[in-house]
Parts: structure tokens; sequence; C-alpha cells
């Protein structure tokens, strides 16, 4: 049976900015380390640094109050970043793309009879650098396309199904525990622990 994989840096900091966006409330840290990891499948020990990550990145804001931080995102100003930011990219990748484009220019004068000259290699340099510039900023923009509000709907449309299916059996097995006990005289202590049901076995909210 293989491993169960974990979640990756991108798909911690999707499901923490789901957090915000879903409850649209302002938590302290050790509020999130609670909730992340019941909710949101994120381990309590990456919730810090994932957190950081994402104010660093002005995804989410942050503000001390006394002598506690709290933390708070909500979807209209995550919008407006994003798009902000793709702007930026959008506008270096046309920019590059112009850079690289006249550079091919020049590179296919420079082959028009002559030889290597160190002119020609400089450009070649220059356009291999642009090229390379371009594909990370594709990348980048690629990053930014997963926290796309349409793709975190989709993401908590999906979660919603998961949780209502997760309740659903929860359901069957306090029916079949409740049988049990009638049917046989079993305690709620002895059907748990046959069965390795947890103690704190219960609905989601």
């Amino acid at each position: 049976m293989s491993k169960k994989r974990g979640l990756s840096v991108e798909e911690k900091r999707t499901r923490m900015m789901e957090i915000f966006f879903e409850t649209k409330d302002v938590f302290q840290l050790k509020d999130l380390e609670k909730i992340a990891p019941k909710e949101k499948g994120i381990t309590s020990m990456s919730v810090k640094e994932i957190l950081q990550s994402l104010v660093d990145d002005a995804m989410v804001d942050s503000d001390r109050i006394g002598t506690s931080n709290y933390y708070w995102a909500f979807p209209s100003k995550a919008l407006h970043g994003r798009k902000r930011k793709l702007e930026t990219l959008q506008a270096q990748l046309e920019e590059s793309n112009q850079k690289k484009k006249h550079l091919e220019q020049s590179v296919e004068k420079a082959k028009v009879g002559r030889q290597d000259t160190e002119e020609r290699s400089k450009l070649a340099k220059e356009l291999a650098s642009l090229r390379q510039q371009r594909e990370q900023l594709r990348v980048q923009l690629d990053k930014y396309k997963e926290c796309d509000p349409e793709v975190v709907e989709e993401i908590r449309q999906a979660n919603k199904v998961a949780k209502e299916a997760v309740n659903r059996w929860t359901d069957n097995i306090f029916s079949v525990k409740s049988w049990a006990k009638k049917k046989f005289g079993f305690e709620d202590s002895k059907i748990d622990k046959t069965f390795g049901i947890p103690e704190d076995f219960d609905y989601i909210d």
C-alpha cells in the first residue's frame, strides 16, 4: 500500500487562504493552529511557516494589538493583489518577448555574410538569458493562476461535498453502534475499542 502524499507548500497556502475567505474572520496564530489541521489537513507544525509566507507575499494582513498578533484576508483585496501581480508579470513577460524578438532579428542579421563575432556571441548569451527569464515568469504566472477565485470556489465546493459524505458515513457508524447496543447490550467504550473508533469521533461542523 502506497503512503498518502503530503500537501505541497502551494496546496497548503491555497487551503490556508480558504480559511480566511470562507470565514471572513480575524484569527490569532493559535486559532489557525487548531482550525487548519482539522478543516484543511494542514499540520499544526507548518501553520506558522505557511502563514508567514502569505504575510510576506501581502496575501494576508497582520497587526499587533497589545501582546497578540492578528491575521486576516478578504477575497476582494486578495483578488486585486493577484491582478496587480499578474499585470506586472505579464508586462515583464511582454517586455522579455519584445527583447527576445529584437535579439533574434539582430542575430539573424549578424549571420548574413559574417563569421562568429564577439558581438554575436554576446547577443546569443543575452538571448539565452532572456529565454530563461521568460520561462521563470511563465512559472510565476502559473503559480498565481492556482489562487484564482474560481479555482478556490471549486475547491470549496469539493470540500463541501466531501464533508457531507463524511457526515453521512459518520451517521451510518452511529446507527450501527446504536443497533449493536440494543442487540447485544455492548457499551459505547467497548464498541469503540473493538472497531478502533476514536473517543472524539463526531460529525464535522
